[in-house]
């Protein structure tokens, strides 16, 4: 099932990120009961770390609070496309679920560019739900990308 609550706080993360500089992007892992066990947002220029992706940086947490590498029946929520990286580490910890908001046409790796889900070295392929928020995310980036060209 997927919840607009859930792509809410992620879009929650994905503001805070903005406030911090960084690309506006955000995620939440949520646990099988519903409930979310981690949030983040992109920290790539604050923790000068190219990996620190909001999805990376949830998936490590809620690893952490699972004391397992692998979330079974978890789900992700993430306001874009995750790129090629992400999505290897959503197949490396067994994401059952990637619900994610804008398209990501230039970096990402599900339904543009490398499609990492659909290589035939994938070991783990999640339900996908795409376009879950799609507006407010889209907004978010086309605003934030404007305020720093200027325009």
């Amino acid at each position: 099932m997927v919840s607009m609550g859930h792509m809410q706080a992620a879009l929650t993360e994905a503001r805070a990120a903005a406030e911090r500089g960084e690309v506006p992007v955000g995620a939440v892992v949520v646990a099988p009961s519903g409930v979310i066990v981690a949030r983040a947002g992109n920290r790539t220029r604050e923790l000068n770390d190219p990996t620190a992706h909001a999805e990376i940086l949830a998936i490590r947490a809620a690893c952490a609070d699972a004391r397992s590498e692998r979330l079974p029946g978890h789900a992700l929520y993430v306001t874009l496309e995750p790129c090629a990286m992400c999505a290897a580490a959503i197949s490396a910890a067994r994401i059952e679920r990637l619900c994610y908001g804008a398209d990501d046409p230039k970096s990402g790796g599900v339904a543009h560019g490398a499609r990492v889900f659909s290589h035939p070295q994938c070991h783990h392929r999640p339900e996908i739900h795409d376009a879950i928020g799609a507006t407010q995310a889209e907004a978010l980036l086309t605003g934030f990308f404007a305020a720093r060209r200027g325009s």
